[in-house]
């Protein structure tokens, strides 16, 4: 024994790790399918084997070789139009989504920073929307205002927003309160840079991973818009009036409606599954 060993040792102190935030495998698979989707989205005028709005073959007939996923109760081929159903409500759905983001992004951030009155007021308006059943009110204005794609992409706009005024707002009177904030504030830093370089890019993780997590929401609300016929009239390839159309027909030539829903089924599965990854990524949870 030594003496050093006869010396109590102060304890020392363990030295902490950040925690490393991951992204499992389920999240890459939403990615991946987001990527793909998107794809298909956008080349989907290219990738159509056929013509999806002119009759091709007879009716009814099974998938083949010639005709993937076969034909309609009219006879035009079901996989262009799947293709162009994906093209129509993937778009929509992200044309409202990235509106409403950005409006309401700019609503709460501006009822955040300023506060006082206008926070007052901001908040009664957004609340006036959110008490509402949004979506069913745009099912009803849409179906005063008479079926389209535009009505429906402007009306869900409309009532989408608030949510992402909420948050951001939230966020923004949140990060107010940190030491680095203050900071910049007692510098003499302008109002505008504030908010723009030292709020907004705090706030912007939670708006995202709202925003990819509610592209299955929009995507359904379309979905089912267009499965009451507020959508695009006939004969517009839409998921959601694809499958209305043919659900007579589901004991019998199952591939007709089964194959639209399947499309809107992964279309929501791989926007759920991204959000849930990048909720993980940027929260660490």
């Amino acid at each position: 024994m030594t003496t050093t060993d006869l010396v109590p040792q102060a304890d020392t102190p363990t030295r902490r790790y950040p925690r490393r935030r991951t992204i499992g495998w389920s999240a890459w698979i939403g990615f991946a399918g987001i990527l793909l989707i998107t794809l298909i989205a956008l080349l989907a005028p290219w990738l159509t084997p056929y013509d999806p709005y002119l009759r091709v073959g007879d009716a009814y007939l099974p998938p083949s070789q010639s005709h993937v996923f076969g034909t309609d109760e009219v006879g035009r081929d079901l996989l262009s139009r799947i293709l162009a159903g994906v093209q129509s409500t993937w778009l929509a759905s992200a044309a409202v989504i990235a509106f409403s983001l950005l409006f309401g992004t700019l609503i709460g951030a501006l009822s955040g920073a300023i506060g006082g009155k206008t926070d007052f007021v901001i908040q009664r308006v957004v609340d006036l929307f959110l008490v509402f059943p949004g979506t069913l009110i745009a099912f009803a204005v849409v179906a005063v205002l008479g079926p389209g794609l535009l009505n429906s992409i402007a009306t869900l706009a409309i009532f989408w927003w608030p949510w992402y005024a909420r948050i951001s707002r939230d966020e923004i009177r949140r990060l107010r309160t940190r030491p680095h904030f203050e900071a910049a504030r007692l510098a003499g830093v302008g109002h505008c840079r504030l908010l723009l370089v030292h709020l907004l890019p705090g706030a912007l993780p939670s708006l995202i991973i709202a925003a990819t997590l509610d592209v299955s929401n929009m995507i359904m609300a379309l979905s089912v818009m267009s499965f009451l016929g507020l959508g695009q009239p006939a004969p517009s390839a839409e998921l959601g009036a694809m499958t209305a159309r043919s659900l007579d027909s589901l004991t019998v030539f199952w591939w007709i409606p089964i194959l639209p829903a399947s499309a809107l089924l992964l279309m929501s599965l791989f926007s759920n599954l991204a959000g849930d990854g990048l909720r993980a990524a940027l929260k660490g949870t």
